[in-house]
């Protein structure tokens, strides 16, 4: 029996927009077809009265106006980010949350401050463990009123290209993509990246917040404490060929060579194979890879494929990362629907040449 979508996860569904597969073939992500997923409202900033404030176990609190953060060295990080639910509307039993398939992913140029340096200004204490970042986003979830709060060890928070992020793609944050300031974590899933960010807190304990505690947990049932998710694992995805039914999505591709392409990532590591096939998995090829460029960012791939006639085939494909990770045929299903990379499979139709359903008058 297929999952029933409710009327909740259709609201999310139109607040929360993913990534077209067809513009999988743009190396950068356009910021408008990055995708989205905003927990509670989009807060409104003044940006000449925010602030950005440093606290915690520091010697030298801060607080730090957008202009003033804008005068320090810039640094750029081109990272690929994708939501740790995305594929959660695949699995089954079906998990009820904001209902992604395979679209939510984007790539983008981020710049902005490094946030070590940031913290090497505040001068950290040494019995510091963890950073907390705070959110102007505030919401209700399982009954808890909270601003959207993310924490991190402190050697991830001082990592080189960890960033306080107010530029994408060379423009200033738009207000859906956490305007003025967002934390951005290469390789870490997508909620991770905390968005409108207003305080920073080094704390000496581990931090017990929602988001923490009781999301972003791989649990086999709701009695399981769970581990926490963290970077992403590898995935490949495959630009759909041919054209769509415009109710079902389903492919028609005509007979005769065909390339099919599309973009691999890994949180652990740099993408070093991809796989392709024709058959549902039965059988691979290797596909060319794209020459390597940020450590961060998704991988091109390209692999050129003739039909053995006309006929129904499932095209799949696989990524494997400098690592040794590999992505699984199948997803391990959790309560939260979080991190499968199961493959991706497309089903088409190989037509002969010149097949054509005429338009309507």
């Amino acid at each position: 029996m297929e999952a029933v979508i409710s009327q909740n996860e259709l609201q999310l569904a139109a607040r929360n927009h993913g990534l077209p597969l067809e513009a999988l073939r743009y190396p950068i992500t356009p910021a408008g077809l990055h995708y989205l997923l905003i927990h509670y409202d989009i807060p409104a900033v003044d940006a000449e009265r925010w602030t950005l404030g440093v606290e915690g176990h520091v010697a030298r609190p801060l607080e730090l106006t957008l202009a003033e953060l804008r005068q320090r060295p810039a640094h750029e990080v081109t990272a690929t980010m994708e939501c740790a639910g995305n594929g959660r509307a695949l699995l089954a039993p079906h998990v009820v949350s904001q209902p992604w398939l395979l679209e939510a992913v984007g790539t983008a140029k981020w710049s902005g401050v490094s946030l070590r340096s940031i913290l090497e200004e505040a001068e950290v204490l040494s019995d510091a463990v963890e950073v907390v970042f705070t959110g102007l986003d505030r919401g209700v979830e399982k009954g808890v009123m909270q601003s959207y709060q993310r924490s991190l060890e402190l050697d991830v928070a001082l990592a080189d290209d960890v960033l306080l992020a107010n530029e994408m793609n060379h423009t200033p944050l738009l207000p859906q993509h956490g305007f003025p300031l967002r934390l951005l974590v290469p390789g870490w899933y997508g909620m991770t990246n905390v968005k409108w960010l207003a305080a920073i807190t080094v704390v000496a304990e581990p931090f017990q917040g929602y988001q923490h505690s009781a999301s972003y947990r791989l649990r086999l049932d709701e009695d399981d404490e769970g581990t926490p998710v963290t970077r992403m694992q590898p995935r490949a995805l495959m630009v759909p060929p041919g054209i769509p039914d415009f109710d079902t999505r389903a492919r028609t591709v005509s007979l005769g060579p065909c390339v099919l392409e599309g973009r691999a990532w890994s949180g652990w590591a740099p993408v070093a194979r991809v796989e392709v096939s024709a058959d549902g998995g039965q059988t691979w090829i290797d596909a060319e890879l794209e020459p390597l460029g940020s450590s961060w960012a998704w991988r091109g791939w390209r692999s050129e494929w003739s039909p053995e006639g006309p006929g129904e085939y499932v095209l799949c494909c696989r990524a494997h990362d400098q690592a040794g990770n590999v992505q699984p045929d199948d997803a391990t299903w959790n309560v939260g629907g979080y991190s499968n990379n199961a493959l991706q499979r497309v089903p088409v139709t190989v037509q002969e040449p010149g097949y054509h359903q005429g338009a309507p008058e």
